[in-house]
């Protein structure tokens, strides 16, 4: 499989395994900046930027970009069969990736910007213990969520400025994910369009370092060694 943006680690296998899709129209390329941070911050990951599978075909031929479907004539009534379509082999590079990599699901993270954002929410909805984490940067569930995915944590990134794809389908997903008992975290900032901002690469930064999933808690819970003790009178109540 062709990787045209990999960073690995210096020495080692890695322990983590951060996958970043680009927006219609891009290339892997255009996420080197992200992958360059994301490998500051994790030098034990592998992380790899992968070109769409298709030409953008919203440009003159030579142009270059890729797309993960298209979007000529997209509408909300016919964009969700367009990224069901494009799922399947999306989910087949992944897995492929982590076989590759040795990663299990838990260890994976998929982080979108735009188009890649719709198909990384999308896939996880989908299809179980695909990832730990998604990362979705200024994008949106093609559908609104009926489930919330089962031990997937995900951090929606948006710019409240953004007029190409507006926070409001993610902040209403955010809640919905929320009340269906999931992990998400929503961070909407002031003055940003529909750009992979600084200010959004470094909340996301955070969330990944402060965020502690469910699945996390439970293990920790369930690996506690009870302690032996005896009760205080106030535990156990007047005789």
């Amino acid at each position: 499989m062709d990787l045209p943006l990999l960073h690995l680690p210096a020495a080692g296998a890695p322990t983590l395994l951060f996958v970043l899709l680009h927006g219609v129209g891009a290339r892997a390329s255009d996420l080197a900046p992200l992958a360059r941070r994301l490998a500051a911050e994790y030098p034990q990951a592998a992380v790899a930027g992968l070109d769409a599978p298709h030409a953008f075909d919203g440009a003159p031929p030579g142009h270059g970009g890729r797309q993960w479907f298209s979007v000529a004539g997209v509408t909300e009534a016919n964009r969700p069969e367009r990224v069901a379509a494009a799922r399947p082999g999306f989910v087949a590079t992944i897995r492929a990736l982590q076989a590759r990599f040795a990663m299990d699901w838990p260890h994976t993270a998929l982080v979108g910007f735009s188009q890649g954002a719709i198909l990384a929410l999308e896939a996880v909805q989908a299809e179980a213990q695909l990832a730990g984490r998604v990362l979705a940067f200024s994008g949106r569930h093609a559908t609104a969520p009926t489930h919330a995915p089962v031990d997937t944590t995900v951090h929606l990134l948006h710019g409240m400025a953004d007029r190409v794809i507006p926070p409001g389908p993610a902040i209403d997903a955010a809640e919905r994910l929320v009340a269906l008992g999931g992990d998400v975290t929503a961070d909407v900032l002031p003055g940003i369009g529909h750009e992979l901002h600084p200010a959004l690469v470094e909340r996301a930064i955070e969330q990944l370092r402060g965020f502690l999933p469910k699945r996390a808690w439970r293990s920790a819970l369930g690996e506690a060694p009870l302690i032996a003790r005896v009760a205080s009178s106030a535990e156990l109540g007047p005789r």
